[in-house]
């Protein structure tokens, strides 16, 4: 058992290192402008990735086995039509939206792509290090699965030399002859060889990737991984990726955070809410929303509780959200679209416009004067970044304000170590994965405030690691038995906190008396098999932990406003 223990630290320690200088690696490339994935530094960015084997990545490390879950999911947050691109090109907003091209927007990523020729895609990058670290790290498992797939396809010791089973992958993928039923499945079985899976893993895969439109998708994916990198392999068209001078100016100055702040400010003053007292919620668009409009905005009357079944109906009703968000901009809720290139959306609402009687919040009693600022999640270092640009002192008529901060509420989603998808996570500090900054605080929010017979909540520190994709058991299992004790892990705490902790009792920006309250939701376990996040999402079962947080986070706003009821 010791020498296990031993093992296991070694191991861990290992990975960490091995993250570390994958960072290093990154940050230096960027700075240099550009890099060859298959040239010295690609190989460097593989070698070290290979040491981390990120749990998210599956099977990436068994060279006759294509990843498919970890394909997925990284496709789904790069833009569509990546794999067909030698050249990527990571810029930041530099016009062209103002251009002919069309936006590509991934499925699960908030960024706008554009398809600058048959071999090119530019990639814009607004919300700091942390998405280029994500989109890097992303594109490093992509051409490693590419490479395998070249590997196995082509006979490149006879002049590359296609396999039969590759030429009947790349007669599906050009869609040149139309395929019976039978002569389909012969087709999947021929493509579960090459991927070395199973039939019904491949029949599954191939279900997942496709739809209506584009049903082969997986197969057009797969010849596409398998061409770009064999035209690699031979020189004839060598595969970089570019940082664009624009990003590299920008990046690290606060260039949209500082941007989006102004304007929240703006509106602030524009509605005379300067001067009163604000509690800010870094949450999701539809929750605080949902729980202090939705009954009035439907005609319905509120239950003692809240309602999870009717937020899990608006959940799947774009028809109802649009009606709900109607009608509480009719009551007062002021909605700021971004336009920083922040991509965080603002909701502004006053409590003097606010009537509890049909809310879950009917018995509180309510501070007229006070006023609740909802924004939507940042990403990885950005919530430094928007945090930092927020609480800063502000001019109007060249008079100089503070931001009137009362309290400041995050939530979020997670990965937790202790349990499964759905539970809750409290945190007591964040650490900063790889290095020596950590942030103990006190949280209003505490296990008392979670008691609930279906969900399981915790409390305890959380690791605020430098990618998600990077984790994998050796360094979580770490975290979690040794004295670290952690409960979870994710990309924002320690920045949002860094922040306030600096804004509060460093540069007195803000009241240092304000209360905290930090909570996550369970989105993954990356310590069990088929609970990562390349697993799928939480679909419905994230509705009650997001409400009952949002609940416990507005009844420590309003109780501890004990003045004027409503």
């Amino acid at each position: 058992m010791h020498k296990f223990f031993i093992m296991a630290k070694s191991r861990a320690r290992e990975t960490t290192e091995a993250i570390e200088r994958l960072y290093i690696t990154m940050r230096h490339l960027f700075y240099r402008g550009f890099f060859k994935p298959g040239g010295v530094s690609g190989k460097s960015l593989r070698s070290l990735l290979m040491v981390i084997q990120p749990e998210i990545y599956g099977s990436m490390s068994i060279p006759n086995k294509v990843e498919l879950n970890g394909l997925l999911y990284v496709l789904d947050r790069l833009p569509e039509g990546i794999e067909e691109c030698a050249f990527v090109h990571l810029t930041s907003d530099e016009g062209f939206s103002k251009a002919s091209f069309e936006p590509i927007v991934p499925k699960k990523r908030r960024r706008n792509c554009y398809r600058i020729d048959q071999h090119q895609m530019n990639i814009e990058v607004l919300l700091g290090r942390s998405e280029i670290y994500d989109i890097l790290t992303h594109l490093t498992f992509l051409y490693l699965e590419a490479d395998k797939i070249r590997n196995i396809g082509f006979d490149l010791s006879k002049d590359c030399t296609p396999r039969r089973t590759w030429t009947i992958i790349e007669e599906v993928a050009k869609g040149e002859k139309k395929f019976t039923r039978k002569e389909k499945e012969v087709a999947i079985i021929q493509l579960s060889a090459l991927l070395g899976r199973t039939f019904e893993e491949t029949l599954d895969a191939y279900k997942k990737f496709g739809d209506e439109k584009n049903p082969d998708r997986l197969f057009k994916i797969i010849y596409h991984l398998g061409m770009v990198s064999l035209s690699d392999w031979k020189a004839e068209r060598e595969r970089e990726i570019f940082f664009s001078a624009i990003l590299k100016e920008r990046v690290g100055h606060h260039f949209f955070g500082e941007k989006w702040a102004n304007k929240v400010k703006q509106v602030l003053v524009e509605n005379n809410l300067h001067t009163r007292p604000l509690n800010i919620i870094s949450a999701n668009m539809h929750s605080v929303k949902n729980m202090l409009y939705a009954n009035d905005a439907l005609g319905l009357k509120c239950k003692k509780e809240a309602d999870y079944k009717l937020y899990e109906k608006i959940s799947n009703d774009a028809s109802l959200r649009e009606k709900i968000s109607a009608y509480a901009i009719e009551q007062g809720m002021i909605y700021i679209k971004d336009q920083s290139g922040s991509n965080i959306d603002v909701q502004i609402i006053d409590l003097k416009n606010f009537d509890s009687k049909n809310t879950p919040f009917c018995e509180k009693k309510i501070k007229r004067e006070e006023v609740i600022i909802v924004f939507d999640y940042a990403f990885g270092e950005q919530a430094f970044e928007i945090m930092d640009e927020l609480l800063k002192p502000f001019e109007v008529n060249e008079e100089k304000f503070n931001m009137m901060v009362r309290s400041i509420s995050i939530m979020g989603k997670a990965g937790i170590l202790t349990g499964q998808k759905g539970d809750i996570m409290i945190p007591s500090s964040h650490i900063f994965e790889g290095m020596a900054d950590n942030y103990p605080f006190e949280n209003a929010l505490s296990l008392e405030d979670f008691q609930d017979d279906e969900l399981k909540s915790f409390e305890g520190s959380m690791i605020t690691v430098l990618g998600t994709s990077l984790q994998n058991k050796d360094i979580l299992s770490y975290f979690m038995t040794t004295s670290w004790k952690a409960i979870g892990l994710e990309m924002e705490g320690a920045h949002y906190q860094k922040a306030i902790q600096v804004a509060s009792k460093i540069r007195h920006h803000i009241n240092p008396d304000l209360f905290l309250c930090y909570a996550y939701y369970a989105s993954d376990n990356p310590l069990e098999t088929g609970s990562t996040l390349s697993s799928g999402g939480l679909g419905l079962t994230g509705v009650k932990p997001t409400y009952l947080i949002t609940r416990r986070i507005l009844e420590k706003i309003f109780t501890d406003s004990s003045n004027t009821t409503n």
